[in-house]
């Protein structure tokens, strides 16, 4: 059998991923054709796997409103109907929370074939796809965004060990090794650091721009427990760790910052230390981590500021100078439901469920876009218990319960 050059590059990075065990013919879901003897057997496991799906009806509205029926996650009301890899990368995670293999198999598909020249295992996703100022419909920018890869990388191994599919493994273990190529860099008195992509975040010889919501801890964590052969996870989950408490020395979390050999980390001078739609993620991150583990309740409770603006003002604010604490105007639904997780975490479950009450309300009154409905699905899937991780990293989804074999 004749393979392609993408087929045969994920062939060994298999290989490379199994530690070069061989075990016959390995499936790539959507490359080849089912054969005709298998296809009972494949209906006959479909409605195994739907008996132990947990019901999200918010995953399905989510499908519904943003996700095409062959596999884009959709800005819907953006000018250029654009698709950012970061929300390739969250479709990914949700539809393995939701045990929806066949949204995770089509979003994963158009991820690869259109933001990753047909190969994952080869290209780092570009991060902007839409329709271009000539009316086509193409890569916008062929950067990458390191916080989408390492959730594409993420999602790919977590789901290799629930599903056992040795294909995702593999695809999940070369990706995560270009990140670690071309997407960090190791910068003085602080080690090995994520940078926000590949391109354009090293200004000058001694200063990195830098991005705390780019680097959830339980990814890290995840990553270094499926990889344990590459200490550089390891590594760089120490240095987000303490990039996230040294970006905020106020407990407020900036969108961007940056960082000078010898001096440390800096307001940004693009966004002058402003904490909004990107930085939210920080406390979302921060709620969801298992709080027994190492550095969880001390970065929470160094992020605590957050906490005392929404018990004083009964919402969060959707910006705020990071360097001042001087808020402006009121955050969305989103901005609610991703503070849930960091208000349970924090002790304070009345204030939490105050915030999912409005984030409810508000949701009635006015469908919410594309990144608010990201942002309440992580907050309600983590407080609905769809999913935990643990302190290593490693993601337990409640239909695993129902599902003990993990079998698909």
């Amino acid at each position: 059998m004749a393979y392609s050059d993408s087929r045969r590059s994920l062939l060994r990075a298999i290989g490379w991923a199994l530690g070069g065990v061989a075990a016959g013919p390995v499936a790539i879901p959507g490359w080849a054709a089912v054969p005709a003897a298998k296809a009972g057997a494949a209906s006959k496991v479909a409605q195994a796997a739907a008996a132990c799906s947990p019901r999200w009806p918010r995953w399905e509205q989510f499908k519904q409103r943003f996700v095409s029926a062959d596999g884009r996650v959709i800005d819907v009301g953006s000018a250029d109907e654009r698709t950012v890899s970061e929300g390739q990368a969250y479709g990914l995670f949700f539809a393995l929370v939701a045990n929806d293999r066949a949204s995770f198999d089509t979003i994963l598909r158009w991820t690869e074939n259109n933001l990753a020249a047909g190969d994952l295992t080869s290209h780092l996703p570009a991060w902007l796809w839409g329709r271009a100022q000539d009316g086509s419909w193409r890569v916008l920018d062929e950067n990458a965004a390191s916080d989408a890869d390492l959730w594409i990388a993420y999602a790919l191994l977590q789901a290799g060990r629930l599903w056992r599919e040795r294909s995702y493994t593999a695809r999940g273990a070369v990706l995560a090794r270009h990140i670690l190529e071309q997407e960090t860099a190791t910068l003085p008195g602080l080690g090995l650091t994520l940078l926000p992509g590949p391109q354009g975040f090293h200004p000058s010889p001694d200063e990195w721009r830098v991005n705390p919501s780019y680097a959830p801890l339980q990814v890290l964590r995840g990553m270094a427990e499926q990889l344990p052969d590459d200490a550089r996870w390891t590594r760089l989950a120490a240095s987000s760790a303490t990039l996230l408490r040294d970006t905020a020395p106020h407990g407020f979390a900036p969108d961007w910052a940056r960082y000078r050999a010898g001096q440390g980390f800096a307001p940004d001078g693009d966004t002058q230390g402003k904490g909004s739609y990107d930085a939210i993620r920080v406390y979302l991150w921060a709620g969801m981590l298992d709080q027994t583990g190492a550095g969880a309740r001390g970065l929470v409770a160094h992020l605590k500021p957050f906490a005392d603006y929404i018990a004083q003002h009964g919402a969060p604010y959707e910006s705020i100078d990071a360097t001042s604490g001087e808020a402006k105007q009121t955050g969305n639904a989103g901005f609610s439901a991703a503070a849930v997780p960091f208000l349970t975490a924090l002790g304070q479950p009345a204030l939490a469920d105050a915030q999912a009450a409005r984030a409810e309300s508000l949701e009635a009154q006015d469908a919410p876009g594309y990144y608010t409905s990201v942002l309440t699905l992580f907050g309600f899937g983590w407080r609905e218990g769809l999913f935990r991780f643990k302190a290593n990293g490693v993601l337990e989804v409640r239909w695993r319960a129902a599902c003990p074999s993990g079998s698909q």
